[in-house]
């Protein structure tokens, strides 16, 4: 760093270098990163075993499975609870499976702020990031 540069604009030309090498690397690796994480499947099975749900990469529900034993216990608001639950396991699984995709051209957390739609944590680490806190 330059003696008359302030930490600030340091930091503000960290930051840009990060994203243009960023940018770079998905044009480079993009397509074929963003073929596999389309790919992305999980299935999970509820923890008594009768519920299988599999999801797409988006948490998108591809399939169920139930198991025939659930009829000998009919509860159906425990199915429900047993299925969103189940489900929502199934969708964390993918969304760590495309973070882990894109792990090397994209920080995991900033990705997951992302995808959580986390504006608060985006912002805040593009503030440090510029004001030359990293």
């Amino acid at each position: 760093m330059e003696s008359s540069e302030r930490p600030d604009v340091a930091g503000m030309r960290a930051y840009a270098d990060e994203l243009r090498d960023m940018f770079t690397r998905l044009q480079d690796e993009g397509l074929e990163l963003h073929a596999r994480a389309k790919a992305v499947q999980a299935t999970e099975t509820s923890r008594d075993g009768l519920v299988s749900v599999t999801v797409g990469a988006r948490g998108e529900l591809v399939r169920i499975d139930l198991d025939p034993r659930i009829y000998r216990r009919p509860d159906a608001r425990g199915l429900a609870d047993t299925i969103a639950e189940t489900a929502r396991r199934a969708a964390a699984t993918a969304q760590e499976r495309v973070m882990k995709i894109f792990e090397p051209v994209i920080p995991p957390d900033q990705f997951k702020a992302h995808l959580d739609g986390d504006v608060e944590t985006v912002l805040a680490r593009l503030a440090d990031q510029m004001g030359g806190g990293r």
